[in-house]
């Protein structure tokens, strides 16, 4: 018996060995990082509830300075959260990548924008970019503005009472991209709802599947109530993006839309321009086109489309809610732009035109302020495909590098009093002292998002539409926020905000 016993040791400590001590662990383990575990390595550090893996996360990057790993064998992943660091990464498309911390969102976006790399990416982006020139973005201006009109008329008859903010903003995101982006209009809002219900209910069994290792095997996954779960949402939102496309390229054929009409592009662009006939360009349009010119086939439309109705309508629904509760908190900054408001408007009540937008030199800042402390993405990942070095640690080839954002934006080295809601560290001065990669809710370098300027230009025409009619009043505060893992900055409770009607309107 205790023969066996001691085998039993001596093969333990032997596959421990190999399990966390070959070259590569042992180059990664220089690195500060969790508290090694025999045999498991870190993995009980991750294996944890969505909120408190959230708030661990937090914690160890507080503890550690702007570098950390986590090892358990054979996954291997360093997180990094200072500026420095960041560039290594994003600067150049040397490690443009992403990690496989992805891999679990290929069953339902495939092999689109965000998950493609090596020429695909490049083919995908060029015939993508033209739909996010600003000549084009003025023409997603108008459903932009007649969504937020009917946002405002949605809030007026909620007005003196508790809204939760976080389904309504999502309500008008999802019709914006759907009008705009995609050239559809959602004539029924069940279907909105059932869409965006399963992609609730999808985020945390990717988070799930994420920390659970023998989850990573496909058939153990597709026979747990989690694989189940994904089975029944992904149906669902691969039914509603198709539901999209056709009608879409069923109004292509009926009314007629040719090839653009080729055009020359600014002077820094690499691509041909293309400008639609219609007033109304939807960038949907571009991937049928290019189907019909033999540049994507109908898989590759779909994959598209996934990734912008949930990138395009997730990531802005919640930076929009994270925007608002701020200002309910912060009443001086919200009279603020009113008062930057009334100058551009004066007493009229008209619809706010793209010049009007970019005047909002103040609400700019709020909303890039509100992005600091509360980035809609709050990490992005990159595959390390050879060997680097980042914080003077050599971190191997073969390691996922996670660039925690929530962290990067909240260091007390690049903004004093971090969690303090102060516009003003977006004063161009004030932007000039900081690193370039100190501030990068759209990520940076040649990946960055695609989609900025239309989110910039959606947050400030519902943000400034609502502080134009209402007053808003705090119910949730900073301090109750408790953040869950998911693919976006979610909270595990509504986000609450009360609305009362200004006495002038403007």
């Amino acid at each position: 018996m205790i023969y066996y016993l001691i085998l039993i040791c001596v093969a333990l400590i032997i596959l421990h060995l190999l399990l966390n001590y070959n070259k590569k662990a042992i180059m990664l383990r220089k690195i500060p990082g969790f508290k090694d575990i025999f045999l498991i390595g870190n993995i009980l550090d991750i294996c944890l509830p969505p909120v408190q893996l959230f708030s661990s996360i937090r914690r160890i990057a507080r503890e550690k300075n702007g570098i950390y790993r986590f090892w358990c064998f054979p996954i291997a992943s360093v997180n990094i959260y200072n500026p420095e660091d960041v560039e290594v990464i994003l600067s150049s498309m040397k490690y443009h990548e992403k990690s496989q911390a992805y891999i679990f969102l290929k069953p339902w976006l495939h092999d689109g924008l965000l998950l493609s790399s090596g020429t695909k990416w490049q083919k995908r982006r060029k015939i993508l970019t033209p739909a996010f020139h600003f000549n084009i973005l003025r023409r997603y201006h108008a459903s932009i503005a007649e969504n937020t009109i009917r946002l405002v008329a949605t809030l007026r008859k909620a007005v003196d009472t508790r809204v939760d903010i976080v389904p309504v903003m999502s309500d008008c995101t999802l019709n914006i991209i759907c009008e705009s982006i995609m050239g559809t209009k959602l004539n029924d809002d069940s279907l909105g709802k059932i869409y965006k219900n399963a992609i609730y209910e999808l985020g945390p069994v990717l988070v799930k599947r994420f920390v659970t290792p023998y989850l990573y095997i496909d058939i153990i996954f597709k026979l747990s109530k989690m694989g189940k779960i994904q089975e029944k949402t992904l149906g669902i939102i691969h039914n509603f993006t198709r539901m999209i496309i056709n009608d879409r390229k069923k109004y292509v054929t009926e009314n007629g839309i040719n090839l653009f009409e080729a055009v020359e592009g600014r002077d820094d662009d690499e691509y041909t321009m293309m400008y639609a006939k219609k007033k109304r360009t939807a960038m949907l349009d571009l991937l049928i086109l290019a189907e019909q010119e033999g540049l994507i086939d109908p898989i590759g439309i779909e994959e598209e489309v996934d990734t912008f109705m949930f990138e395009g309508h997730d990531t802005t629904a919640a930076g929009l809610t994270y925007c608002l509760m701020l200002l309910a908190n912060h009443p001086y900054i919200q009279d603020k732009i009113f008062t930057e408001l009334r100058e551009i408007f004066g007493n009229t009540k008209r619809t706010a035109s793209v010049e009007d937008l970019n005047a909002m030199h103040y609400l700019d800042r709020c909303i890039k302020e509100s992005f600091r402390l509360y980035p809609p993405v709050p990490f992005i990942s990159r595959w390390m495909n050879e060997s680097v070095t980042l914080s003077n640690y050599t971190v191997p080839a073969g390691t996922s590098c996670h660039i925690h954002i929530y962290d990067l934006h909240r260091s007390e080295l690049l903004y004093p009093s971090p969690t303090v809601f102060d516009p003003d560290r977006f004063l161009p001065e004030n932007v000039a002292k900081r690193h370039h990669y100190a501030y990068i809710p759209f990520s940076a370098g040649p990946r960055n998002c695609i989609g900025q300027k239309f989110a910039m230009m959606v947050m400030k025409s519902v943000v400034s539409g609502i502080i134009r009619n209402f007053e808003l009043h705090p119910v949730t505060t900073c301090s109750d926020l408790r953040f869950q893992a998911d693919l976006v900055l979610r909270n595990s409770e509504p986000v609450y905000i009360k609305f009362s009607k200004r006495e002038i309107a403007i």
